[in-house]
């Protein structure tokens, strides 16, 4: 279970913004990691995309979360581009000094960014810029094997991800998710330097299947995403099948390579049959060819 955490300590940058009505949802609220707690379970429960809520949480490890750590849950409102700055929506308890914290620049920058606001008079919902400090800003690197770049900021942008040299040897010449397949995006960057998973285009009835054994640890629906099946591997691996239309499994299911675990759904927006196909290593992105045989 996750408790929101909506207070956070006084500060010289300003009052806190008066406390709102509790409600059950965490969406948009700060919670609490408590034992046994993994981010990829805290973003299935939040119903975020992991990649969305590592992005909100630049100081977090994923491999290292603390009991008692708050993590920020973003809402529908707010982004978070590579390179910043963030677009901030207040929360109850906020002040400069707080939110500059978070994302590691100062409460200095957050006023310049914002003329005409004052810190004493911040409102619950009221959207505002947070610029990056200026050691955190960043510009595009070049990505391991492949022409594509990531902003390598530990502030805002997207994981860095896996080298294959620290992959473990059990990730090795895993089977595609589908049988009949076309790659309509490959794992990398987009324009903006979000780092964007793979995109695999199928035929009607396609069945997405099990790269390897392991055991499935989320089965259910996610904003924007559709049905997701998330599997969990030896060594810290994670497997993610997205934008299905019905699950074959369930949570706490033992799976085994080539199992079938989700029907293919159609995309309205192309009238394809699209699966979202992600690799992880604890949390980190890792570019599926090097994996896939």
């Amino acid at each position: 279970m996750l408790v929101g955490c909506a207070g956070s300590s006084p500060s010289s940058s300003g009052q806190r913004v008066p406390a709102a009505s509790s409600t059950s949802s965490i969406s948009g609220d700060w919670v609490v990691v408590r034992r046994g707690d993994t981010l990829g379970q805290l973003a299935a429960r939040a119903n975020v995309p992991l990649e969305r809520l590592e992005r909100f949480n630049p100081g977090v490890d994923p491999r290292r979360l603390a009991v008692g750590q708050r993590l920020l849950i973003p809402t529908q409102q707010e982004r978070a581009p590579s390179g910043g700055p963030y677009r901030y929506q207040i929360r109850s308890g906020d002040t400069f000094s707080g939110i500059a914290r978070h994302f590691g620049t100062t409460s200095g920058r957050i006023q310049s960014a914002n003329q005409g606001t004052s810190p004493t008079g911040l409102r619950v919902g009221q959207i505002i810029s947070v610029p990056l400090s200026s050691a955190a800003r960043t510009t595009p690197s070049s990505q391991r094997n492949g022409s594509r770049s990531i902003s390598s900021s530990s502030a805002s942008s997207a994981p860095t991800p896996a080298p294959s040299a620290s992959l473990p040897a059990s990730a090795r010449r895993w089977p595609w998710p589908l049988e009949d397949y076309r790659v309509v995006r490959r794992f990398g960057a987009d324009s903006r330097g979000t780092l964007q998973p793979m995109l695999l285009a199928t035929q009607e009835g396609a069945r997405a299947k099990a790269v390897a054994p392991g055991e499935v640890r989320f089965a259910d629906s996610m904003r924007q995403l559709g049905d997701v099946v998330i599997v969990h591997h030896a060594d810290n691996l994670q497997t993610v099948y997205a934008l299905c239309e019905r699950i074959l499994v369930r949570v706490g299911d033992q799976v085994s390579a080539g199992d079938e675990l989700c029907e293919v759904g159609q995309s309205n927006a192309t009238q394809r049959y699209d699966l979202l196909f992600d690799l992880r290593q604890g949390g980190k992105p890792i570019d599926p060819r090097q994996v896939l045989r």
